[in-house]
């Protein structure tokens, strides 16, 4: 088919082929930042942990009778053998925090002594014993686990960091960006001063805070410590987690009546919370880009209709020379390719600049190289969809009818 004459005789209405141009462009532009920013979340929420999330919960015991020091040593190790020696339980240990709770403790790391500076590495803390390991079930990828000669109990008012340490293999590599080679038995230090031996490496370990910039940076330290209120977790075997929540908190609560057992929670549950609001921001952008591309659809639509009635005599004079339905139907979906295409291009433009202002005023990752391209074959098809109907319904308007009408 000749497009000459079809643009010749859109640019006889113009008005109405600019707005479904720029309604398309601006949809495109919008649904193409749309999607990078949904990509972005959605990244975020699927990466994994370091953890055996699938298997693993934890619960808190909160003490409100006086203690001293050496008995809270002993209900640690109390309740922590209790919960061990239950069928079912791969491990457990007590730790200050883990991934994706959203409340823990970082410390500034330096491969040289001295006062910290912009230089130094921010990471995660987790105190663990020899078992912190096997409970989080990370993947020492080099290294070993503590032995149980370096774990050691906080002593009140000594500031002193433990000599060894477990880390990631992404805070490794930050801190000693030229190595070659293994991690093991390097060197950071911690406050300023204390030095602290590498015996392990893990893969993966999250931070507790999601959004935190240094979010694979972690580090195990085989330290115990002593207060009121304790946290456990416990890592079970394969489909025993459900079944063991209820018996570990019972356990303890009946172990000792001078604490409150709470805050049990699945490592699915913790996931959920920390990520409910990136999760509602995809609904919601995905929901917006939707209804977008509904409306733009409904706006082809209408202009074809709208097309359809004011030419139905040039319609029927054509059909009375001879055209054929198919050509008829043609003749729309080109002129609809046409107007698609244009505003397309327009849209492939503002969301590339969009983009780029993105990406420097939020930080966010660039497009993906085939974003636009999908969503130029996805709105190409809307409208071609939309102007499917009106199309047809143009192509049966009877030639006696259409000569006789105007």
């Amino acid at each position: 088919m000749d497009i000459g004459p079809i643009w010749r005789a859109m640019r006889k209405n113009k008005a109405g082929f600019v707005l479904v141009a720029l309604q398309i462009a601006v949809t495109m532009t919008i649904m193409v930042n749309a999607f990078a920013i949904m990509q972005e979340r959605a990244n975020d929420v699927g990466r994994e942990s370091g953890m055996d999330e699938a298997n693993t919960f934890a619960l808190a015991s909160a003490s409100f009778g006086e203690q001293d020091i050496e008995a809270a040593k002993v209900l640690i190790d109390e309740d922590l053998a209790l919960i061990r020696g239950l069928p079912g339980v791969k491990d457990a240990v007590a730790t200050n925090s883990f991934p994706l709770r959203q409340g823990g403790w970082s410390m500034g790391l330096q491969t040289e002594p001295g006062s910290q500076t912009a230089d130094s590495i921010g990471a995660a803390i987790y105190f663990v014993d020899d078992h912190g390991a096997d409970t989080f079930g990370v993947n020492m990828i080099d290294g070993k686990n503590f032995t149980p000669e370096q774990v050691t109990w906080q002593v009140v008012d000594d500031n002193s960091w433990p000599a060894y340490g477990i880390v990631t293999e992404a805070l490794a590599k930050e801190l000693f960006p030229d190595e070659q080679g293994s991690y093991v038995g390097k060197t950071y230090y911690v406050n300023d001063v204390d030095p602290v031996n590498i015996v392990g490496v893990v893969e993966r370990l999250q931070a507790p805070w999601k959004g935190w910039s240094g979010v694979e940076k972690a580090v195990l330290v085989p330290q115990r410590r002593t207060s009121e209120f304790q946290r456990y977790l416990i890592r079970t075997e394969p489909g025993y987690r459900d079944e063991l929540m209820p018996q570990v908190e019972e356990l303890l609560a009946n172990s000792n009546k001078d604490r409150l057992i709470r805050d049990v929670t699945t490592m699915d549950q913790v996931r959920k919370l920390a990520y409910l609001g990136d999760t509602a921001m995809i609904k919601i952008l995905s929901f917006v880009v939707g209804m977008l591309t509904i409306i733009t659809g409904l706006g082809i639509v209408g202009l074809a209709s709208f097309n359809v009635s004011r030419r139905t005599r040039q319609i029927g004079i054509r059909r009375a020379l001879g055209a054929t339905k198919p050509v008829i139907v043609r003749y729309f979906m080109v002129e609809n390719f046409i107007v698609s295409s244009i505003g397309l291009v327009v849209g492939a433009i503002l969301s590339v600049a969009l983009n780029i202002a993105m990406v420097e005023a939020f930080a966010l990752e660039p497009l993906a190289w085939y974003v636009i391209p999908v969503a130029m074959v996805v709105l190409w098809s809307v409208g071609q969809a939309a102007v499917a109907g009106p199309a047809r319904k143009a192509s049966n308007i009877s030639p006696a009818i259409a000569t006789r009408s105007g």
